[in-house]
């Protein structure tokens, strides 16, 4: 178990990609509420991190949040308890009717805004002991593609791919980017949640890897002021790049810039064995790499950060929970 929080202002912010979306509609909440293994475990790890504000990617949503619901009830049955819930619709599964990855088909998972087999597949949410202040909340999930200042998007022979009337719908964020203010007993923090695409899965026209890219920018366009209203500090990052700034797949180099981005800091959270590590995927591709961030804002005081997972003999079902790590810091507010 992870040590208890130091000082009554001390906020202990994680993120946790929990890989329990199914390929179906209402089927995690069906296993959830069946005893399903792999909720406990994921219940059990964040027992052990003991976070007060969880972001969580990998969730099915749902109207009422009946799901996100139900794996709140099992956290509360293993020891932690969040009296605030929020999720918003991700673009994940958002059917769009045309030929998006360039397969010259239509109505697949990879032509809906963000791949997806249905309609909500494989969210956000975020799990708080405090409130949200839902009137500060920002969606940028809406926005084009296109329409992000300087956006480098897919070209096939000097030609848009797959097509133009692909580009006037595409959107950029495949799950969402959100600005989620919370308010804690030391004023208010404000959550960047998102998720990008993987970077892979794509041809020579590298539409992953463009996507993966523009959706890392798009927070230092937030704070740019150039899309929506620039978030005040403090505030965190939390959520998926899907891209290791060393290693791997990806533009490197723009998850870089966004780690040396003057405006943020980057705690370089690590795990028991000293590992800049977040995902345990199988070897040699892509292997064990950083895909989890959390970025505080400058400011703000860290006062520990790291990446947590069950050692052996924890009793933790560790191969069902995820092949992520729940990755924490304690932000001074």
């Amino acid at each position: 178990m992870l040590p208890g929080l130091v000082g009554a202002d001390v906020v202990r912010v994680a993120t946790f990609h929990v890989e329990m979306g199914r390929k179906g509609p209402g089927l995690m909440l069906r296993d959830i509420l069946k005893g399903d293994a792999q909720a406990r475990a994921v219940a059990q790890v964040v027992a052990e991190g003991g976070p007060d504000v969880l972001v969580l990617q990998g969730v099915d949503y749902d109207h009422g949040l009946r799901g996100l619901g139900a794996l709140r009830d099992v956290m509360a049955a293993e020891g932690t308890t969040y009296d605030h819930m929020f999720a918003l619709r991700p673009n994940t599964g958002m059917a769009t009717g045309m030929d998006l990855n360039g397969d010259r088909r239509t109505g697949g998972p990879a032509d809906a805004q963000g791949f997806g087999y249905f309609a909500g597949q494989r969210g956000m949410a975020v799990l708080s002991r405090w409130p949200v202040v839902r009137d500060g909340v920002q969606d940028f999930g809406a926005m084009l593609w296109r329409d992000l200042p300087g956006a480098e998007m897919p070209l096939v022979e000097g030609a848009p791919f797959p097509s133009q009337t692909a580009w006037e719908v595409q959107r950029l964020s495949s799950v969402g980017h959100w600005v989620v203010p919370v308010e804690t007993p030391g004023g208010v923090l404000s959550l960047l949640v998102f998720h990008a695409t993987p970077p892979v899965f794509d041809g020579p026209e590298d539409r992953n890897g463009l996507r993966n890219a523009d959706e890392v920018r798009l927070w230092q366009r937030v704070l740019d002021g150039e899309v929506g209203a620039a978030p005040e500090p403090p505030f965190v990052i939390a959520g998926v790049g899907n891209v290791d700034p060393e290693r791997g797949e990806g533009r490197r180099e723009v998850m870089r810039g966004l780690l040396q981005d003057a405006r943020l800091q980057d705690p370089e959270p690590r795990g028991a064995d000293g590992r800049l590590v977040t995902v345990d995927w199988p070897e040699p591709i892509p292997g064990d790499l950083r895909v989890s961030y959390l970025l505080p804002s400058a400011g703000v005081t860290v006062v520990a950060s790291g990446v947590y997972w069950p050692p052996s003999g924890s009793g933790v079902d560790v191969a069902a929970a995820s092949r992520h790590r729940l990755v924490w810091v304690d932000l001074e507010m």
